[in-house]
């Protein structure tokens, strides 16, 4: 790929990057259907651990957007966790209600969750000491926010939220294949879909390790 070339897929990138991808599966959870079901305990538990992840996900673009750097890769990748995070707070907010709806408790957001992205930093899963390195923390945690949602939507009991539970998951692996298309559009030789399934079996498949 010449400059021209990149230069024109960067650019394309920083635009999907700003509309972002919040329609792509996301369903809307009606409160009259959180209502007019008895939902089981067990299905608000779930709910709350994605509420949880969602709440990761906002600190985390949030953190690691304030140590890239103002060069076209960090303008890029800003752009990209910017719209990759607006949906995880519609998430949030949706689940927020539909938890309240059900008479739950919303979880609430912690101060930070550095300690929950460490173990990705030990396994060279990205780092927070480049803008390519953010990228790949961020490819990372999208990945894990796919898989986990596909196996915890398994959990439920209640049809509608195995079938949004479905539907966000597709979501975040939208976020992954938007942050993969960024590295081939930078020039990096990779499938954007390295895979046809997102799941603990392809997991290292979709994962760009610290070089």
């Amino acid at each position: 790929m010449d400059n021209s070339q990149q230069t024109a897929s960067r650019r394309n990138l920083l635009k999907i990057g700003a509309l972002g991808v919040a329609g792509v599966g996301l369903p809307l959870i009606s409160q009259n259907m959180a209502r007019s079901e008895k939902v089981p305990q067990s299905d608000i538990k779930v709910l709350n651990s994605a509420l949880f992840y969602e709440n990761q996900a906002i600190w985390a673009y949030g953190f690691a957007a304030g140590k890239l750097t103002q060069s076209d890769l960090g303008t890029l990748v800003l752009a990209i966790a910017l719209a990759n995070q607006a949906d995880h707070k519609t998430h949030r907010d949706l689940l927020t209600q539909v938890i309240t709806d059900l008479g739950g408790t919303p979880v609430k957001a912690e101060a930070d969750y550095l300690k929950t992205v460490k173990p990705y930093l030990e396994k060279g899963e990205g780092n927070i000491d480049s803008d390519v390195n953010i990228a790949k923390l961020a490819l990372a945690l999208e990945v894990d926010a796919a898989i986990a949602y596909g196996v915890e939507s398994a959990k439920f009991k209640t049809p509608a939220l195995i079938m949004a539970g479905s539907s966000i998951g597709s979501t975040e692996a939208s976020h992954a294949t938007l942050i993969r298309a960024a590295f081939k559009a930078l020039g990096v030789d990779l499938r954007v879909i390295p895979a046809s399934f997102v799941n603990a079996d392809t997991r290292s498949e979709w994962i760009l390790k610290v070089l």
